[in-house]
């Protein structure tokens, strides 16, 4: 991908490599990867590339700056438009987010896309306290073990048919989704039309294939096909799906091109959602969370005091840049003010004083997040960002410390209680749901007990609570990139043990009693606390204020504070997630989508020579060891005709075996990471 070209919409990426004959699809991978690296040269909104002497592809983007139109896209060789090049072109864009155009033409303030930091790595322990982890954790996972148990795989749908009916009984059971007596009118589940069966049966089958492939073989033409059915399911209105689409191919792009940014963990969880999203859809009336919403509607919210809280720069992996303010009314409910646009790094620095585009236009983020906002006319989105229409209207307020007011409220409650709220959700239920519960931010009072590699090892001092136990933790950046102030002031921090610290940051649901965090303040009560300069007004946004030695007291304060030894912290030690022979289960997910198919069937051929199954029984998880087996046996079954030759494999009950060890793995590593934050299981 080159971010200098412009995003492109999936259908017409799509449309390019389905008009290439055979021959030239055999060429287009190697041919993207090569213009991809060409330069591009701009001419106000035109982007022009020279593929060769006789070859220019010029791209105009439409107001959007997104090519949306075929016609955007002209190549001057003699074969366009069905020539190489100019599918080549098209594959090394962005993809567009359709999201974001659709909120273009609506309410201001998109949506940031996803990050491109890389999150931190598992977190470590001594080998007692893994232990002490995991027996705490005997009863949570002994519990998942039941819910998703011996019938997980029969828990998972058939893939949908076109043939199907439209079912009009009762909705698949999805965890977390409101039961029939607790649903609105407008939010009753209603059979899926022909067009829809058809567009999620599309779906399931260009996802099977591609997971079958394997991240080497997923190349342009297999993207392509799901790229296609994306914006069938779009049409259709089967607007999550899509969603869900779009975001493997991005993983795919990311994986390929070995990007920075790139988690295998992430693309696993993302054709999770889709096979799981389209397997749904396709098994029974669906719920309106299955179905999606084809933009973040913005309602009348009335008027609102909020107070500012930090700034979030953001650095998508689509080329986005910007920065979101986060901000909390009077009543504790979160809300954010985003300005996201195009540009990436340098326009995540640039916003981070850049003018609020909310009211009368006088406050910029940075004030924002130190300030306050009076605002009458609010129109508040489904996950809480603040609209910019022509009926709001906002006065800036005095802002408030974070020791008073609704601030102060967000240190109150212990972490074990908070992040016990925030875990019930199942991962697969709803994603918008599930992701909206994650990323509001939470606050606690610390104490640094030192650090292991990047990342800082904390104790929690429970607020008016001297005689309790708090949790070990342990902070990791939120951003890495190096335009940002993360890793130095991690650095700063991380020479300071027995520092006490009020932090407000986000949990990442996917690791051992681990929190992001975004903003440091002093703790009262404290000398061996941060000493902040005034017109920060009482707090440091740690992805832009960059922390020196004026800003920490000295040596003298600190000593005898810290409350724990860190020394030998390191390793997997006290993560329950990699000391539990779960990761055995997890390694054969994540080689199904890094190596495809052939790579998981290795082990049936071979007999199991590891021991994988005999070791998760012994560790507790037989369900585990039953769909690992089962994962490696589909994985290797093939069909013989009459004559005895091999037929094709079958790629949906491959997909089905595959999906149903996926979600066993997500939700019982849910259940060992809210163990984790019990007072006595350390993180560290």
């Amino acid at each position: 991908m080159n971010p200098e070209l412009p995003p492109v919409a999936p259908d017409v990426a799509a449309s390019a490599v389905e008009g290439l004959t055979t021959r030239l699809r055999k060429k287009l991978d190697a041919a993207i990867e090569s213009y991809a690296a060409l330069p591009v040269v701009t001419d106000g909104t035109v982007r022009r590339v020279r593929c060769g002497e006789d070859a220019e592809v010029v791209l105009t983007p439409g107001p959007s700056g997104s090519v949306t139109d075929a016609g955007q896209v002209v190549c001057g060789c003699l074969l366009a438009p069905r020539c190489l090049h100019r599918a080549a072109v098209l594959g090394a864009c962005p993809l567009a987010d359709t999201e974001a155009e659709a909120e273009a033409d609506g309410e201001s303030g998109s949506a940031p896309p996803g990050s491109d930091t890389v999150p931190g790595s598992a977190t470590t322990g001594t080998a007692a306290a893994a232990e002490a982890a995991l027996g705490s954790a005997a009863t949570t996972v002994t519990a998942a073990e039941a819910a998703l148990g011996s019938s997980a795989a029969s828990s998972v749908p058939a893939p949908p048919s076109t043939d199907a009916p439209a079912v009009s009984g009762a909705r698949p059971a999805v965890a977390g989704s409101p039961t029939a007596e607790t649903v609105t009118e407008s939010e009753k589940a209603v059979p899926l039309t022909a067009a829809q069966r058809a567009a999620a049966s599309q779906l399931w089958s260009a996802a099977a294939a591609l997971l079958a492939a394997g991240v080497p073989a997923a190349g342009a033409v297999p993207q392509a096909e799901l790229l296609r059915a994306a914006h069938t399911a779009r049409l259709a209105g089967l607007h999550r799906a899509e969603a869900a689409a779009l975001r493997v191919v991005r993983g795919l792009r990311g994986a390929r091109a070995r990007h920075d940014g790139h988690r295998l963990a992430d693309l696993v969880a993302q054709i999770r959602e889709l096979l799981l999203t389209t397997a749904l859809l396709g098994a029974a009336v669906p719920e309106p969370a299955l179905i999606g919403t084809a933009r973040r509607a913005y309602r009348p919210g009335g008027s609102l005091r909020v107070h500012g809280v930090c700034r979030e720069p953001v650095i998508s992996a689509t080329g986005y840049g910007g920065v979101v303010t986060h901000v909390v009314s009077e009543d504790g409910r979160w809300f954010s003010v985003a300005d996201v646009k195009p540009g990436g790094p340098a326009r995540a620095q640039g916003a981070a004083t850049a003018t609020v585009a909310l009211g009368s236009g006088n406050l910029d983020h940075a004030q924002l997040s130190r300030g306050g906002l009076l605002v009458s006319g609010a129109t508040v989105s489904s996950d809480g960002r603040l609209g910019s229409g022509k009926g709001v209207r906002a006065t800036p307020l005095t802002g408030v410390s974070w020791t008073s007011g609704p601030l102060a409220a967000l240190f109150a409650r212990p972490l074990t209680e908070v992040v016990a709220e925030r875990l019930t959700v199942a991962p697969d239920a709803d994603p918008e749901r599930a992701e909206r519960t994650v990323r509001e931010l939470i606050g606690c009072d610390l104490v640094l007990l030192g650090a292991v590699g990047d990342h800082l090892i904390a104790r929690e001092l429970p607020r008016g609570r001297p005689d309790t136990e708090g949790v070990v933790l342990r902070l990791a950046p939120a951003g890495e990139h190096p335009a940002l102030a993360h890793t130095a002031n991690f650095r700063r921090l991380a020479s300071r043990p027995g520092l006490r610290l009020r932090v407000v940051g986000r949990l990442d649901p996917d690791r051992a009693a681990t929190l992001r965090p975004l903003a440091v303040a002093p703790l009262p009560g404290t000398e061996a606390t941060l000493r902040l300069p005034e017109e920060w007004r009482g707090h440091a946004d740690l992805g832009y204020d960059r922390l020196e030695g004026r800003h920490f007291p000295p040596a003298d304060a600190l000593s005898g504070t810290t409350e724990a030894p860190v020394d030998g912290v390191g390793g997997e030690a006290g993560d329950p997630l990699a000391q539990a022979p779960l990761w055995r289960l997890r390694q054969r997910v994540e080689v199904a989508v890094s190596g495809g198919r052939r790579a998981v069937a290795q082990p049936a051929r071979d007999g199991d020579p590891r021991g994988d199954g005999a070791a998760l029984r012994r560790g507790g998880f037989p369900t585990a060891a039953d769909l690992a087996t089962g994962l490696a046996a589909e994985a290797d079954r093939r069909t013989r005709d009459v004559f005895g030759r091999t037929g094709e494999a079958d790629p949906d009950r491959y997909a089905r075996a595959w999906l149903a060890a996926a979600v066993y793995l997500a939700g019982v590593e849910r259940a060992l990471v809210r163990a984790t934050w019990q007072p006595g299981a350390a993180a560290s």
